[in-house]
């Protein structure tokens, strides 16, 4: 399902996902499960309700994953004795 729905979370993506990738992939969910590129004009106001509660549900999911024994971002190695 969802195919074009990226994986949000290091150590896949090196940084944090931000607002506008965490939307494109609740766009793409609801899309997908409504069947709707775009809703009608009757619908449009449900199907951004929808949009918007998959974020913030995303982002609430991705602040609170623990992810363990994975590659670690640049900002977390530590300094290499003696170098620069």
């Amino acid at each position: 399902m969802c195919r074009s729905i990226k994986t949000l979370r290091p150590p896949v993506l090196p940084e944090e996902a931000t607002e506008e990738e965490i939307r494109a992939a609740a766009l793409q969910y609801v899309r997908k499960v409504s069947g709707f590129r775009a809703p009608a004009a009757h619908n449009r106001e449900v199907f951004e309700h929808a949009v918007e509660a998959i974020a913030v549900a995303t982002a609430d999911l991705l602040g609170g994953l623990e992810v363990r024994g994975g590659v670690r971002a640049p900002a977390a190695t530590p300094a290499t004795p003696g170098g620069a």
